[in-house]
Formats: structure tokens, C-alpha cells, sequence
């Protein structure tokens, strides 16, 4: 998977879990002696949450996380390719977290766990896409 310029890879940042959530909104209507009655008013928030693990020893050294960091502070919407070349739209980082453990000499840790929040974006790049 590709977040703008940030490719999740084997040699950098893999993850091992990826969660999607999409609302569909809902507007109840109030009856006298009956249920509510619903109407379909949109669709809502499509976030996507993104669960993985770096070694940094391995591939891709310590900066990974940071790199997520830089792009998120940016404060830019970013286009979202699956690695099977679907192109999911335009997301925004909402959130970067991280875990480290297992550590070497001076504290570098050997494991990073990560995880990264995205949001879907409809904020008008849309009609500049061939979707």
C-alpha cells in the first residue's frame, strides 16, 4: 500500500493488520404511534487503521515512523493505493503511534510497532481524479 509518497513495505514499515471502518448515515423521523422512520441522508466517515511492525535493524532504519510524522504534519491530503494498484481515493493522516521494545545498546529499539490512522478526504481534489 502507497500513502502519498510513503510506501508500506517488507523493507520499511510492514503491516500486518489493516481495519476499515465506513458510516452510512441515518436520520431518524419521530411518528405518533409508530416507530421511527428513517431516511438515508449520505454517507459518513470512511476512516482506515493501519497496524504493523518495523525492524529497524533489518530494512529501513529508525526513521520510519518519523517519516509517517513528517507527512502527517504536512497537513495534506494524500492520495491511497492498495498494493494491488486499486486507488482508493484521497485520505488524510489523522494519527501516528508507536510502541518500542526490545532494545540495543544506547536504546535503539530493535522492534517499533506502529499504527496509523487515515481518514477519507471530500474536500474538492476528488474531481481531479479519473474516479
Amino acid at each position: 500500500m502507497q500513502l502519498g509518497l510513503y510506501q508500506f513495505s517488507i523493507d520499511n514499515a510492514a503491516y500486518q493488520r489493516l481495519f476499515r471502518s465506513t458510516e452510512y448515515r441515518w436520520a431518524a423521523i419521530e411518528r405518533v404511534g409508530k416507530q421511527d422512520a428513517l431516511q438515508f441522508t449520505g454517507l459518513g466517515g470512511d476512516t482506515i487503521t493501519l497496524q504493523g511492525i518495523i525492524y529497524p535493524h533489518y530494512k529501513g532504519g529508525l526513521g520510519q515512523v518519523d517519516k509517517m510524522r513528517r507527512a502527517a504534519s504536512l497537513g495534506l491530503p494524500l492520495p491511497l493505493i492498495a498494493g494491488t494498484g486499486k486507488v482508493l481515493g484521497i485520505w488524510v493522516i489523522e494519527r501516528v503511534s508507536e510502541g518500542q521494545r526490545t532494545f540495543a545498546d544506547r536504546g535503539a529499539p530493535l522492534r517499533q510497532d506502529f499504527t496509523i490512522n487515515v481518514r477519507r478526504y471530500d474536500g474538492g481534489l476528488r474531481s481531479l481524479l479519473p474516479f
